[in-house]
Order: C-alpha cells, then structure tokens, then sequence
C-alpha cells in the first residue's frame, strides 16, 4: 500500500525542538509533535516547502539551527508559478490576514503536490469554517483538496484507517 503523503508546516519543527514549556498546552503540542516525530513520521512521506525553511530560519540562531537540522533528510516540493498564483487566489479568496499570509502558500503548495495531509499545530486562519471555503473554492476549480489537521488528530484518523482496513471496512 502507498504511504500517505504529508507536509510538515513549519509548527510541527518549532515544537519538537523547542525548550520544554511550562504551559501546559504548549506542553502538550510539544509532546505531541515529538511523538510523532520520534515514532511515526517514517510511516508516511514526508514533505516542506521552501516556505517551512524561510520560517524555520527565523528567530534565536541555535533554535533556527535546530529546526532547518531537522529538516534536512525531508523532501522538498518545488514552488512554481502556478503554486504562487493559486497561493495569491487563496489569500484574496479566503480573506486572511497578511501576518498569515504564508499558510496560503502551505495550503497551494499542498494542492498542487496533491499532498494527502497537511499538519499544523496552527490552523487558525485555514481551521474551519475557513476549509468550509477551500473546499468550496477547490470543488468549483477542480482541484485537489488536502486534509488540514493537527498532529494529534491526523495520528488518530491514521489509527482509525488501520483498524477499518484490519476490519475489512476500507
């Protein structure tokens, strides 16, 4: 069975290498992030964009380092014109703040890579009822629709398809 496609956005590297915190929902994403990271990114194929690295590379120089060091063995995805175009479209279209402007050119990068997933622990501006529109907005032009989920969530709809394929339901 192919690997299910999945696109790192630059919130998974920030809170795996990150120093511990002591709020206790960052806490919890950090930790969520590591689990994945640690025991199940290689079940996947595992892509960035250059818009991850630029965002990786900001801030603190060792924490930048730490980030860009782990993703350096991650594939990838070219960003063409047309990936910038349809980014330009989804900025307009869904109304976003320009301090968010990046998660367009995540989200465009996704759909013209026809990536599975696209994990985040940001959502904010692409969470619903914004995919309520992307939906909308790619079912009108034909494109592809990737899911838009936080790493704990995605890791369950994962367990979920396993046991569904186990029970000969998929």
């Amino acid at each position: 069975m192919k690997k299910k496609s999945v696109y790192v956005e630059t919130t998974i590297p920030s809170l795996v290498t990150a120093r511990p915190s002591r709020d206790f929902r960052e806490a919890f994403r950090q930790n969520v992030a590591k689990y994945f990271w640690e025991n199940e990114r290689h079940k996947y194929d595992l892509y960035i964009s250059r818009f991850v690295l630029e965002e990786c590379e900001k801030g603190d120089a060792e924490a930048a380092k730490r980030r860009i060091d782990l993703m350096k063995d991650i594939q990838l995805l070219s960003v063409t014109i047309e990936t910038e175009k349809l980014a330009e479209e989804y900025f307009e279209y869904l109304n976003i703040p320009q301090k968010a402007k990046t998660d367009c050119f995540h989200l465009a990068v996704c759909v013209e890579n026809e990536v599975d997933f696209l994990i985040s622990w940001n959502l904010t501006h692409l969470g619903r009822p914004t995919y309520k529109k992307i939906v909308s907005f790619n079912e009108n032009r034909k494109l592809w629709l990737p899911e838009l989920l936080t790493p704990d969530v995605f890791m369950e709809v994962m367990e979920e398809e396993k046991k569904e394929r186990k029970n000969g339901k998929v």
